[in-house]
């Protein structure tokens, strides 16, 4: 018997080079593998439609995504109400497949009487109200601060909807814990990647990265908090920082603090990995405890010593693949220490079997399946 999905994407997820839309990119492509014919729906706005995901989609439709200042006047949140489409009710209405939403972007249709009846999984990529409130934290422009703390008012009394789903397949640990707190049929199903096997090379590398997207906020702080409070008091150590778009405010800060340093702006996908793979140490601090980091896969995949704070892998399960540090004198100290010694055969061995135990595509596209069909 044939199993069909709709799928419903907040994005265009291709290219996938950025955290959420890899996460819908890889899953397609593993349930895709595993003989699910997806029909996905995606909203586009901030990129072109893409027909490499054609070769993975029975079908794919694409539906506006609305904007303008009206929307943020709704009592909905902004990033839910510009995604409701009555053109994706109808085409969802032809057939009368299982409908996974991904994340609660796309969750306005959640409880529509065209669904009823149907299988109903959200894919949750975040405790979304806490995302917000954080993002506010950390904005220095007074308008957008107060744009993510009514967002996340508005997406914390939203994200009740979530009592009429069948299932939410939650990507991290922590954010399982508190969907089954409230909602009691949440399933830790970890984020899809695009790392097949792990390919961490043996000995030593001759500089320290940082990588991520390098225009969201939350990764300019932690860009910048690395340049002026870690780098700065490095000696004889080169640093590299990569990423999309990188904030003006990184070129500014590394020009004054650092000499040894390279910013390697928009590097393709092939670049990114080069440049993971051959640091000596990768190091990934972050500012928000939501979600899962897939930079952090990334570099435990391919790259060598990895030093994080605890937000970075608190109750991920990645801790004991990683050297844990918290302020900038011991990520100093740890550099400085881990710098000079070589990553070996050991190292990868313990890595490979933590990671294809808890990140495996192919057991979570089983989970998933299990999780919509049974």
């Amino acid at each position: 018997m044939e199993r069909h999905l709709n799928i419903i994407s907040f994005n265009i997820p291709y290219p996938a080079d950025y955290g959420g839309v890899i996460d819908v990119y890889y899953k397609i492509k593993w349930l895709f593998k595993n003989g699910v014919k997806v029909h996905l729906h995606c909203y586009e706005y901030d990129r072109e439609p893409a027909p490499e995901l054609e070769e993975i989609c029975s079908s794919v439709q694409y539906y506006r995504r609305k904007t303008g200042y009206r929307y943020f006047m709704k009592s909905s949140p902004y990033i839910v109400n510009t995604r409701f489409s009555e053109d994706l009710i109808k085409n969802i209405g032809y057939n009368n497949y299982p409908i996974l939403f991904e994340g609660l972007h796309t969750t306005s249709m959640l409880n529509h009487e065209a669904f009823s009846g149907r299988k109903k999984i959200v894919r949750t990529h975040n405790v979304e109200h806490n995302y917000y409130n954080q993002l506010a934290d950390i904005e220095k422009k007074w308008s957008r601060r107060i744009f993510f703390r009514k967002e996340a008012v508005k997406l914390e009394r939203h994200e009740r909807i979530l009592v009429v789903a069948d299932g939410i397949a939650a990507i991290s640990p922590n954010d399982c814990g508190y969907f089954n707190d409230k909602y009691k049929k949440a399933t830790f199903i970890p984020a899809f990647h695009p790392n097949d096997k792990v390919k961490c090379k043996e000995g030593r590398g001759n500089y320290i990265l940082y990588h991520g997207n390098l225009s969201v906020g939350e990764n300019v702080k932690a860009a910048n908090y690395l340049i002026e409070c870690v780098f700065s008091k490095l000696k004889g150590i080169p640093v590299k920082i990569a990423g999309k778009n990188p904030d003006k405010s990184i070129f500014i800060n590394a020009t004054k603090h650092l000499r040894d340093y390279e910013i390697v702006s928009n590097p393709t996908h092939e670049r990114m990995n080069d440049l993971i793979e051959n640091a000596h140490i990768n190091i990934l601090p972050t500012f928000q405890s939501t979600g899962i980091k897939l930079k952090l896969l990334a570099a435990l995949f391919s790259g060598r010593h990895c030093i994080v704070n605890k937000d970075m892998v608190d109750n991920t399960g990645l801790q004991d693949l990683c050297s844990v540090k918290d302020t900038p004198d011991d990520m100093i100290k740890e550099i400085n220490r881990l710098f000079h010694i070589t990553f070996t055969h050991m190292q990868i061995e313990s890595r490979t079997e933590k990671l294809n135990f808890v990140f495996s595509n192919q057991i979570n596209a089983d989970k998933i399946i299990d999780l919509i069909y049974s």
